[in-house]
């Protein structure tokens, strides 16, 4: 019998902006911004993954960042737990750090070389929790074991580790106080392929024992493929399309998912043959000046007039999908014009 419960929305987004300033001259005067995050909005529920995608510069690490706070966004809501945060005091905000953490991208640069595995873990412990000498060095032992570190590893420093086991590390730090919400941050960008799916793989388990939510960053569309519940794919700032994972990898609506998709490399050569691949034309703007209009019009190989003059609406035009086009203006069970359709199976990595 299927469960009728509606889920909770742990995380919502609402026009999310993050604006940096330009300065120029002898005076130091604001000449303009950058628009790394420029109206962003998505929900996260209570216990899924959400895929952030996008090619680099499109501003997934900036928009993950600001959820979590570390920026003094420009405008927009974030509500975590239902509680809204955007404008939230550094004060306020340390109440909300054990509710939400993150894992980031690179682990040698995330983690003091000058402290122990034990005081790494540990530090939030220090910070959050009045724990006894016993009770912090038995809860930094749990946690290693969550991640699968060497207990006899705890009074190493951060160099005596490869990269897998240094973002073990940094895992741990994350869990350390039991935080419903992390946005991981290309976690597996920096290691090996072969160490790649076993930090994947134990994202997964830790999620699924302990009930975690997941904003996945990557540029990994397989990676994304086997660990996300929906996907959200980000072009100069915006989001462009959003929807169910097999939706959006089976039939992408947006031209530009439809290029990055067809993008990927296919292991088996009878179906790369009859890939077609989508040849974007000329560079990005720059997010200091984006295009009038779409910001995609200037690569789409469907544009319209409308779309160098008026911003798409981000809108629902099926059930559990969005999308900023206006190849879907007028019509919410529009099909996509020429959409590339996927041949390809789910990737799924080596387990441990």
């Amino acid at each position: 019998m299927l469960d009728a419960t509606p889920r909770k929305k742990l995380v919502e987004v609402r026009d999310l902006k993050m604006h940096f300033p330009i300065f120029a001259g002898i005076l130091r005067r604001r000449v303009g911004e950058v628009k790394a995050v420029d109206g962003v909005t998505f929900d996260i529920y209570e216990g899924e993954t959400l895929g952030l995608v996008g090619e680099s510069g499109c501003g997934k690490s900036t928009c993950g960042r600001a959820v979590l706070r570390l920026y003094e966004v420009t405008e927009g809501s974030i509500t975590i737990d239902g509680t809204d945060i955007a404008d939230w005091s550094p004060e306020e905000l340390r109440k909300m750090r054990p509710t939400m953490q993150m894992v980031f991208q690179d682990p040698q640069a995330s983690l003091n070389p000058r402290m122990t595995v034990a005081n790494i873990i540990g530090e939030p412990l220090d910070e959050h929790r009045a724990l006894s000498k016993k009770e912090r060095l038995d809860r930094i032992y749990e946690l290693m074991d969550h991640v699968g570190l060497n207990r006899d590893f705890a009074n190493r420093y951060p160099h005596e580790f490869s990269g897998g086991q240094r973002q073990r590390i940094g895992i741990a730090r994350a869990l350390a106080l039991n935080p419903k919400f992390i946005v991981c941050d290309e976690p597996i960008a920096a290691l090996d392929v072969s160490i790649q799916a076993q930090v994947v793989n134990l994202l997964e388990d830790l999620q699924n024992e302990f009930g975690l939510t997941y904003l996945f960053i990557s540029h990994d569309l397989s990676m994304v493929r086997h660990i996300a519940t929906r996907v959200a794919v980000m072009y100069l700032g915006k989001i462009a399309e959003l929807a169910p994972r097999e939706a959006l990898y089976d039939e992408p609506l947006h031209p530009y998912t439809q290029a990055l998709l067809s993008a990927v490399p296919e292991p088996d050569p009878a179906l790369e043959a009859k890939t077609e691949r989508i040849i974007l034309k000329g560079d990005v703007p720059s997010p200091s000046n984006p295009p009038r209009g779409c910001n995609f019009c200037t690569r789409c190989p469907q544009v319209m007039d409308v779309c160098r003059e008026v911003d798409p609406e981000f809108r629902e035009v099926r059930p559990g999908r969005y999308v900023a086009c206006h190849l879907y203006a007028d019509t919410k069970s529009a099909a996509a014009p020429n959409a590339a359709r996927s041949t390809r199976q789910p990737s799924e990595p080596l387990r441990e």
